[in-house]
């Protein structure tokens, strides 16, 4: 017997619960893991909420990592003793052991550590994809990417910056807009005080950007795409204000001929070779230092539903890690 989060049924994070659940032996082509530390994601609350929908009761969780305690039939590319980590489904990772399909774990470097490896793969690789894959940022370039100051906008800031993109980010306070900064955002916007609409335009000299990556939702999906130059692309990859209104094909054309996607990572990654060609990028950026994983809160796995709470209602910044 192992401890792990469960839920019984769909709702806020009072119906995460600390129980005893068992973990059988890995069938062909599967390990178990013993999990040193998990990731917090905002996928993990749509999970919760039934946004969605598990078969219940449901361990949630889609973000780890830990050492590999046994290898099922099969399975010849890990052995126990390796370093892996994770993002991506099945759902489960908040646990302290648990089984998972092989080809969908990478081994970790060693200059990695445990705690920074749980951190950043779902953010990281999703950083990888959106601005290497769904659209390609260049040297010179200028975005806007929402929610700079969050897990997975501390990354990009850093990443963009890598890449010579200005970055405009979005934030919620001026704590936060001084940690964008820190971390490679040319230009905050406050959306609390500011029409970041006027300000984007003001700062590209009414030209606008040509690329938004979204993952607020509602609260900032009409505004993102009068934020674009003409043919510009709006990538919304979340919804943490909640789902975006649905809207007309005539108006991307109206508003400039736009092109808007919902990309997911679990796509993006669906070979084999994806996942590792993304992992391989994200641990060449971190391992080079050009790019830093913020851990900026740790919570015991017990305290669970407190980390939901805190997310929920942005009181937390950068990464967040849960420790079995």
């Amino acid at each position: 017997m192992v401890k792990a989060i469960r839920i019984h049924e769909p709702g806020g994070p009072d119906v995460l619960k600390y129980e005893d659940v068992d973990v059988p032996a890995p069938g062909a082509g599967e390990v178990l893991i013993n999990q040193k530390a998990c990731g917090l994601n905002y996928i993990d609350v749509y999970h919760r909420m039934g946004a969605y929908p598990l078969p219940y009761p449901a361990t949630i969780g889609m973000e780890g990592m830990g050492v590999v305690e046994a290898v099922g039939d099969g399975v010849t590319e890990l052995a126990p003793g390796d370093r892996v980590a994770y993002a991506d489904l099945p759902p489960g990772a908040y646990a302290e052991a648990r089984i998972m399909p092989w080809h969908r774990l990478v081994k970790l470097p060693d200059a990695i550590d445990d705690q920074t490896a749980a951190a950043m793969m779902l953010q990281g690789m999703t950083v990888e994809y959106l601005i290497r894959r769904t659209f390609k940022v260049s040297k010179g370039d200028t975005v806007l990417f929402h929610a700079a100051a969050g897990g997975v906008g501390l990354i990009a800031c850093q990443w963009l910056n890598h890449i010579g993109a200005t970055v405009i980010g979005t934030v919620g306070s001026e704590e936060k807009a001084e940690l964008a900064k820190a971390h490679g955002c040319h230009h905050t916007i406050n959306y609390r005080s500011e029409n970041f609409v006027e300000r984007v335009k003001e700062l590209t000299h009414g030209e606008g950007v040509p690329v938004v990556y979204d993952s607020v939702g509602k609260d900032t999906f009409e505004g993102s795409l009068d934020c674009l130059k003409p043919r510009g692309m709006m990538v919304l990859f979340g919804a943490a204000s909640g789902p975006a209104p649905s809207i007309d094909p005539n108006v991307l054309n109206k508003k400039g001929c736009l092109y808007l996607t919902r990309p997911s990572l679990m796509v993006y990654n669906k070979e084999r070779a994806e996942l590792e060609a993304c992992a391989g990028a994200l641990f060449d950026v971190v391992t080079s230092g050009k790019v830093k994983i913020e851990i900026n809160q740790t919570y015991p796995l017990a305290e669970t539903a407190q980390a939901h709470r805190d997310l929920e209602a942005r009181k937390t910044t950068g990464s967040t890690v849960l420790l079995p």
